[in-house]
Order: structure tokens, then C-alpha cells, then sequence
């Protein structure tokens, strides 16, 4: 049985979801809604990937899972966790997790506000041609420093992403956040909705702004070139010491004031900060050089620059990554549109409880693990936080 700290622990999880409404029938229901949903989260840690997995792992612990859950009528059926997955709301499931999720992630020591990340992914497998129906987009808010996702909102193509956005940013709390985006969210209404919420912003910089990127270049340019030292600028070399995969890589930050007269500087609300970053990789007698460029309404400081930027990159390497190797959410075929985008919550949710997790051993490892062990699962589950 499962220690007084472990079920503690888990009856705070579980008291997420005792507002959460019920979307089914009154007639014959015989399982309460946060116990489905519980053994949800809990399985898909263990390795479920839909219901029929959901409720056959739930089979093989009809005896520890009252011990933790309220379960009057014993293990929910595949057809009962489907009909609850397939039918509740997105955005209010989501809500569920906000107050526990809050408390998680708090504000990083020493640091005044949270990176947060928005970024985008395809689940390749939610596709149904026969029904004309593309793949689903999610975008996502990931605070970086604490492997947590945050929110998520639906899209059926990458390029709906900008409306997708505003969206996203209403589920957050922006006044404690510095949302990083690459070039598709650089769009001055976002701008505008993340200072009207106290937020700070770092929007990469493309040729989609052009008149606002050749007058970055050109500023840049002209300032390295004739005067550097007219305008106040940072500069940081976070270069890796040892090679990578056999070649050498080069990151120079650089983080320059925006002057009075800058071009276009009034359309973008709390524009403070031009960044770029100089990234050079040389193997063998071949270089490359790749220079990013980067609009914040952040004060001048390199290092806080470096940290949101280099974080960013993260998210494809740490939170996207993980999900198609650790729950090859790519390879998973789904059509029910609402039952997609909860399970990938699902997935999402229990990939922020891994990573919270203090063990040495792999994410995938971990998973394998809760399916393995009882005791490590509700380890997972109940892993006291710093």
C-alpha cells in the first residue's frame, strides 16, 4: 500500500478535477469523472497510448487502485474512458491542471520572471484522407526551466498558428513570463497583447517583417562597422568548450538598445532591445555561418537574452523530441478530434511529471518504470518539488 505521503500527494492531483463537469449521461453512470480521468493520467505514465491500453493496464491493478482511487463499481470499461476522453472540453481539462501547475513552477530562483516557450507540433497520425481531414496542430506554451507545459490550443494547419497564439497567451499568466517565439508568431498584435499583460517578449526576425528586418541588418551593421560603442550593447560568447559530433561550434549573443529613431519602432509595443546571434559550426575545412536576429521588449542584458534564446531551442530538442521518442505520439493514429487533443494533453501533462522527477535515468526509463513498479508510479506522482 501506498504511503500517507504518496496518497497526500496524489489526492492533490486528483482534487484538480472535482469541478470539472461531467459530459455524460446521468442514466447508468457508475464511475465518478475524476476517478476516470485519474486512471488516465496514470496509465498513459505507465505507457497507455488510447483506452483499450488505459483500461487493460487499469485490469491488471483492480486491487491497488481502490486503495487510491474511489471506485464504487470497480475498473471503468474501454468504452467508458473512450466516451469520457472523446467528450470532454479541451480547454476546461486543461484548466484543471492550472492551479497545480502554478504551484509547480512558481518563479526560477533568482530570476524575476519565467521563459516561456510557444511552439508548435504535428501529430502526423490524427490525418483521416478518407474524411478529407488533415493532421492536428497543437501549439504549446513550455516553461523551459521546469520541463512543464503549460497550455495548448488546437489548429489544423501549421500556418493558423498566428491565430492559434492569442489564444495560447490567454491561458498564461504573462506578467510573470518572457514568451520566446520563432518568426511566425512575430506579429505585432501578439506584441501588443503580451505588454498589455505585463509580459516581456523575444520574437525571432525574419524576411516575413521585411522593412523591419533590413532596418535591423542595416542598424547592426552600421553600428559594428563605424562606431560600436555610440549605442549601449552586450555581448556574450557561450561557445561550447568541446567539440560536438566531431565538428566545433561558435554562439556569440549580442544585445543592442534600440534608439529613438529606429525605423518602425512604434509599431512594435515595448520595443527596447535588438538580439542577434552568430552561430558558426566548422568541420573538416567547411564553415558555415548562420546570424539570427531578434526583436525584445526586454531591457539591455545578455545573459538574460542568451538564457530565453538558447531555452527556446530546447523545446524541440527536450519537450517535442521526447514526445515522439518517449511516447511515439507520431506514430499513433487517432481520429476523434477532441479524444486526440486530450490524449495529447495527457501525454504532455505526464511528460512535465517525468521530468520533474529526480532520477538519473531516462525518460523513456522512467516510463518503463511506472509500468513496472507500483511504488515508482505513485513515486512519480507524489515527487516532492523544490
Amino acid at each position: 500500500m501506498a504511503s500517507k505521503a504518496q496518497l497526500a500527494t496524489l489526492e492533490e492531483l486528483v482534487a484538480c478535477f472535482e469541478d470539472l463537469e461531467d459530459p455524460r449521461s446521468e442514466v447508468n453512470r457508475k464511475h465518478p469523472l475524476v476517478s476516470v480521468v485519474s486512471i488516465s493520467i496514470m496509465a498513459v505514465l505507465a505507457g497507455a497510448d488510447g483506452p483499450t491500453s488505459i483500461h487493460r493496464w487499469a485490469m491488471n491493478l483492480e486491487e491497488q487502485l481502490p486503495q487510491v482511487l474511489d471506485l464504487p463499481n470497480g475498473i471503468p470499461s474501454r468504452d467508458v474512458i473512450r466516451r469520457v476522453l472523446c467528450a470532454l472540453r479541451p480547454e476546461v481539462f486543461q484548466q484543471c491542471f492550472s492551479e497545480w501547475i502554478d504551484r509547480l513552477i512558481g518563479v526560477s530562483d533568482g530570476q524575476s520572471q519565467r521563459h516561456v516557450a510557444v511552439d508548435g507540433k504535428t501529430l502526423r497520425g490524427s490525418s483521416d484522407t478518407n474524411k478529407g481531414i488533415g493532421p492536428l496542430h497543437l501549439v504549446s506554451a513550455w516553461a523551459s526551466e521546469k520541463g512543464l507545459t503549460l497550455a495548448q490550443v488546437p489548429t489544423d494547419q501549421k500556418s493558423n498558428e498566428i491565430t492559434a497564439i492569442p489564444e495560447l497567451l490567454k491561458l498564461i499568466d504573462l506578467g510573470k513570463s518572457i514568451i520566446t517565439m520563432d518568426a511566425m508568431g512575430t506579429q505585432k498584435k501578439i506584441a501588443q497583447q503580451i505588454v498589455d499583460g505585463n509580459g516581456n517578449y523575444i520574437l525571432a526576425l525574419k524576411a516575413n517583417h521585411e522593412s523591419t528586418h533590413t532596418a535591423v541588418i542595416n542598424y547592426v551593421e552600421e553600428l559594428l562597422n563605424d562606431n560600436p560603442s555610440r549605442t549601449p550593447h552586450q555581448q556574450l560568447d557561450d561557445s561550447p568548450k568541446k567539440q560536438i559530433h566531431g565538428r566545433n561550434e561558435s554562439r556569440i549573443y549580442m544585445q543592442f538598445e534600440v534608439p529613438s529613431d529606429f525605423p518602425n519602432r512604434s509599431y512594435w509595443a515595448g520595443l527596447r532591445t535588438i538580439g542577434l546571434v552568430v552561430y558558426t559550426v566548422t568541420q573538416g575545412d567547411k564553415e558555415q555561418t548562420d546570424i539570427r536576429y531578434y526583436l525584445s521588449s526586454l531591457p539591455l542584458d545578455v545573459g538574460v537574452f542568451a538564457r530565453c534564446v538558447r531555452n527556446h531551442w530546447a523545446i524541440e530538442s527536450t519537450c517535442h523530441w521526447s514526445l515522439d521518442v518517449t511516447y511515439n505520439e507520431d506514430g499513433l493514429k487517432s481520429r476523434n478530434r477532441l479524444g486526440t487533443e486530450n490524449m495529447a494533453w495527457l501525454r504532455r501533462f505526464t511528460l512535465s511529471l517525468l521530468k520533474q522527477h529526480p532520477g538519473k535515468m531516462s525518460l523513456v526509463m522512467k516510463r518503463k518504470s511506472c509500468g513496472w513498479n507500483w511504488k515508482f508510479l505513485l513515486q512519480v506522482l507524489g515527487v516532492k518539488r523544490t
